[in-house]
């Protein structure tokens, strides 16, 4: 292999690691998982070499490894999973089009992803070949979004946008920008942590501010993700002038401890990219070996309050289905009473605090 080869990101999709033979590689295959994928029934499997040469190899237990190698664990179901657990599907108004909440809409342009994270919300349909939008139903889906001036907001996702053509990429961001209600753009991306070659001076063009600026969020959950041509990846863009947010997923194994979040979220501003989301893992079907309990959430959460800067400490949510995002909090407040309310800080003493409110015979 060349060294232009491995720089290529197109060789790099080309030669993702899928079959059993090729996830021998980086990992022991039992005979029960080759069998499994065999049937058909796993859930699409890709791994950019790029990606899995930052496996620490040997180590079942790899935090990057699991995220991607399917598991025949996967075939189990638990009662409270579901293939749609964010209830997108009875929101879908035009082809690539949801819009689940009053102001915002999902607009999903693509199928693809650089790599298949096991524990993917839309794994019911990425992978399938039926949602790469064609220039009917792109027409369509940003007439829909013309056409309702509630709209003022669009998260551009899939799959991952970030492997449309650079050209197709800048064209729909130019049509975007001249929906005179629309307010900003979002991106939803792994391209930079999975396929970070991607990431180019044309790609950074079409992802310029115009009108209204996009926002490029980058989903990552462990700091090892961010190895140096990511980061290079990254300085890419914000070089360029394009917000960057970060948002992860608490799944068991991989970052369920709060020293390995609080690097992560370190590394991640350091990288100039803003923790955002910390989400519960959604209880997609088969993913129950991935997921932690709500409850540990809460307590990594009051593990990073107040130890840690507060810009590396990012919203943790619950997305429900139908109800969308909840934020989190662990609860700091014990007792209220009429002047006073009595909290426990971030490090356990506790503290009245006078609330600032009279009655309306006092002065």
């Amino acid at each position: 292999m060349a060294s232009s080869d491995w720089l290529d990101w197109r060789w790099q999709l080309r030669n993702r690691l899928k079959s059993p033979s090729e996830l021998q590689l980086i990992a022991t295959i039992d005979p029960a998982l080759s069998t499994w994928l065999g049937t058909g029934a796993a859930f699409e499997v890709g791994i950019t070499p790029y990606f899995a040469s930052l496996f620490d190899h040997g180590n079942p237990d790899c935090p990057l490894l699991r995220q991607v190698l399917p598991s025949t664990e996967e075939s189990s179901t638990q009662p409270h999973e579901r293939a749609d657990p964010l209830g997108e599907d009875p929101h879908r108004k035009v082809q690539g089009i949801v819009h689940k909440y009053p102001d915002r809409v999902l607009l999903l342009v693509t199928d693809t992803c650089a790599a298949y994270c096991r524990y993917c919300t839309r794994a019911r349909w990425v992978a399938s070949g039926q949602e790469n939008l064609n220039s009917n139903q792109l027409d369509a889906a940003i007439a829909y979004i013309a056409d309702h001036r509630d709209i003022v907001d669009v998260l551009v996702s899939g799959g991952d946008p970030l492997l449309l053509s650079s050209a197709r990429l800048d064209s729909l961001l130019d049509r975007l920008a001249a929906i005179d209600h629309l307010r900003f753009i979002r991106i939803g991306t792994r391209v930079p942590v999975f396929l970070p070659m991607r990431v180019d001076a044309q790609l950074a063009l079409a992802l310029r501010p115009r009108r209204i600026p996009t926002y490029v969020n980058v989903h990552c959950n462990h700091y090892r993700e961010l190895a140096e041509p990511t980061r290079q990846a990254l300085a890419t863009l914000a070089d360029a002038g394009v917000p960057l947010g970060g948002q992860a997923v608490l799944l068991r194994g991989v970052n369920d401890n709060a020293m390995t979040l609080r690097d992560t979220f370190y590394a991640m501003l350091s990288a100039r990219v803003r923790p955002y989301y910390l989400f519960h893992c959604d209880p997609v079907t088969g993913t129950d070996h991935l997921r932690t309990s709500v409850d540990q959430g809460l307590e990594l959460m009051r593990q990073l309050i107040g130890f840690c800067s507060g810009m590396a400490v990012p919203k943790f949510c619950v997305d429900l289905e139908g109800g969308g995002k909840i934020p989190l909090w662990p609860d700091y407040l014990e007792a209220s009473h009429d002047h006073v309310l009595q909290f426990r800080g971030f490090a356990g003493n506790a503290f009245d605090y006078d609330r600032g409110v009279r009655h309306a015979n006092q002065v």
